[in-house]
């Protein structure tokens, strides 16, 4: 919101700051039947059958037109970090997880396999392979849970800031989450909206973590702790210089923007609105902004909002919009219903070799099917360079898609070669939304905005 009160630390970002939770590993973000999956597969011998599992949704949130793509670069993160420590093997044998074989397996665990996906920042649909992990039965099956806690979670943030982002048409979008949602989920959403489009963060941890800009400047406590709303302004202008941003709403607004231009000048660098009419108060304030001479003195509003109240703001002249609880909780779709599917498998005498690949898949009465085969995916363009349908296969790839593939290699023979900045994540995200027809950005309720083909 202003230079004085906007913070960028000028280091390095992800794993090279160490995994932002309080416990020596990932390996325990698990569910205990994927361990009791492992002990029974070792014991029959099947354990090292080479194995692809796939992430997908087999629909979007009700109403969404596109998903969003988050937390791969966390995903890699986790997947460096899931090792079995001797803490976490002592708690795995004193609650008998698994028999003494298996933890003998486990304590020399690492992922040694592969992973492609969808870059972070691109859109996806209804079947598309976001993720695929390779590798044998016992090393892939392992990661589901942590794979898909962090790819929920993430993606369904992003669609909402991207919603959000379209909705403000280029105006700063503030992310103000942290006090809505548990401590480490507040720093993966900052990180996530920032893919989405948001500009900043107010939480200190994801700026730390992350290296996102963050802002802030006071609460109403601020005010309220003074004896005047004039003392509390004047406080504060003293404190972080005229640039600050002042909250005008604690009493009467009139009367706080004349307090807050007669403190810090007509150089005032933004008030601050978190109640009542927003559309209304916006347009008095401004009026009353430019009367008193401070014409470059910007308006930051906050309240609640989500995409729906942000366009309602569209012709309010607001500068910038302050975002919690809607955001954080994914704008009433807080899981992207992700799935971690197995579809291949070597045959019964091929093991962890480069036999040929069988086929595999859940039969369902019911909507929870699946469709067998390791898959590509690309995205057909029309013949002015919109995406008009998204297209998935197994085997050779068109030659007229081949330029268009999706999957990018992320993990090479447990290795992460796929790691990228924040920025080339956000960067991406504007390009590839700004790639499907216009109705993408429509915030009415509509299907995909472009169909899922199988070849």
């Amino acid at each position: 919101m202003n230079s004085h009160a906007t913070h960028r630390p000028d280091r390095l970002a992800g794993s090279a700051l160490g995994l932002p939770v309080a416990v020596p590993s990932t390996a325990l973000f698990t569910d205990r039947y994927e361990l009791t999956m492992l002990q029974a597969a070792l014991h029959s011998g099947a354990a090292h059958r080479r194995s692809v599992f796939e992430v997908f949704t087999r629909r979007l949130p009700e109403g969404r037109r596109y998903g969003v793509v988050a937390g791969t670069g966390r995903v890699l993160d986790a997947v460096e970090n899931f090792r079995f420590d001797d803490d976490v093997l002592s708690f795995m044998e004193r609650e008998k997880v698994v028999d003494r074989e298996t933890l003998q397996w486990l304590a020399d665990f690492r992922f040694r396999g592969d992973i492609l996906g969808y870059p972070e920042g691109e859109v996806y649909f209804p079947g598309s392979p976001i993720l695929r992990v390779e590798g044998t039965f016992a090393e892939a099956v392992l990661l589901e849970t942590v794979v898909l806690s962090i790819l929920n979670h993430d993606s369904a943030i992003a669609a909402a800031a991207s919603r959000m982002a379209v909705a403000a048409g280029g105006r700063p979008l503030i992310e103000m989450g942290a006090r809505r949602a548990h401590e480490l989920a507040a720093v993966a959403a900052a990180r996530a909206a920032y893919v989405g489009g948001f500009s900043t963060t107010s939480d200190l941890a994801a700026g730390f973590r992350y290296n996102i800009p963050t802002v802030g400047t006071s609460a109403h406590a601020f005010t309220l702790l003074h004896d005047t709303e004039r003392d509390a302004f004047t406080a504060q202008v003293q404190s972080m210089g005229a640039d600050t941003t002042l909250l005008v709403d604690t009493y009467d607004v009139t009367t706080a923007v004349r307090t807050a231009v007669e403190v810090a000048g007509p150089k005032l660098g933004a008030v601050r609105i978190d109640s009542g009419d927003l559309l209304l108060l916006a347009h008095r304030v401004r009026q009353q902004l430019d009367d008193l001479g401070a014409h470059g003195t910007r308006i930051v509003v906050t309240s609640d909002l989500d995409e729906y109240a942000i366009a309602s703001l569209a012709a309010a002249p607001v500068d910038a919009y302050g975002v919690g609880t809607s955001l954080v909780t994914g704008s009433g779709h807080p899981t992207c219903s992700m799935v971690y599917k197995l579809v291949a498998r070597a045959g019964a005498d091929d093991g962890a070799d480069d036999g040929e690949l069988v086929a595999v898949a859940k039969k369902s009465m019911g909507a929870k099917s699946s469709v067998g085969g390791r898959k590509w995916a690309a995205r057909r363009l029309d013949a002015d360079g919109v995406a008009e349908a998204e297209v998935l296969g197994t085997g050779e790839i068109p030659p007229e898609l081949a330029g268009r593939q999706l999957l990018v290699e992320l993990v090479r023979g447990g290795e992460v070669v796929g790691r990228e900045s924040l920025d080339t994540a956000r960067t991406r995200h504007i390009e590839a939304r700004a790639g499907l027809p216009l109705s993408a950005t429509q915030l009415s309720r509509g299907e995909p905005v472009i169909p899922t083909e199988f070849a």
